[in-house]
């Protein structure tokens, strides 16, 4: 009968551990489909229709604020806001496909291979592995929500949103630096 207590106790603590390991696991398994460009195994981590949600929500109000109250206002400038917020959206909607994160991947393949940025310094040698989340800050916004910070060359931070989902844990935001006074600069894929 004394061992029922040690026994509940040893499964409690396993329980937290695994839920509480949930988060770096998945960014783990994020920088891991990344770096072997597998898109199928991107899908497991990310939730694709929340992400394109919240991107889209950012641009547009990045592109509103960035208007001004004058453009707004004006009925011209009020059509090319909603002609922009489509197209924004529509870029969005491409882009943030396990497809889409796949054409990116290939073109920084390239990209790397044109810049000579290899592992080695053989001419034939493979481009240096993309890897976004590398030296991440995490932190627990709380317990359904994970945040894993990453900076630009600039120093701007860019934010990997992850939310619980039962015991799984998936990328639903990427909170870009859109301050009034940076421009766009995207993910820092090095």
């Amino acid at each position: 009968m004394k061992k029922l207590p040690w026994l509940l106790l040893a499964l409690l603590l396993v329980l937290a551990g695994l839920f509480f390991s949930g988060p770096y696991l998945t960014v783990r398994g994020l920088a891991q489909a990344i770096e072997t460009r597998d898109t199928a195994k991107l899908d497991r981590y990310v939730d694709f229709p929340l992400l394109r949600a919240n991107l889209r929500a950012q641009l547009n109000d990045y592109v509103v604020r960035q208007a001004g109250p004058e453009v707004q206002s004006n009925l011209l400038g009020a059509l090319l806001l909603s002609a922009s917020e489509k197209l924004t959206g529509t870029a969005v909607d491409a882009m943030a496909t396990p497809t889409g994160i796949g054409a990116l991947l290939e073109g920084h393949t390239l990209w790397k291979r044109a810049s000579n940025d290899l592992e080695s310094n053989d001419a034939y040698a493979a481009p240096r592995k993309p890897r976004p989340l590398k030296d991440a800050e995490h932190h627990f916004e709380s317990l359904s929500r994970f945040t894993a910070t990453t900076h630009t060359d600039s120093g701007a931070p860019i934010v990997f949103v992850l939310q619980r989902f039962g015991l799984r844990w998936k990328l639903v935001d990427i909170r870009l630096p859109l301050a009034d006074d940076t421009a766009p600069t995207g993910l820092p894929i090095r």
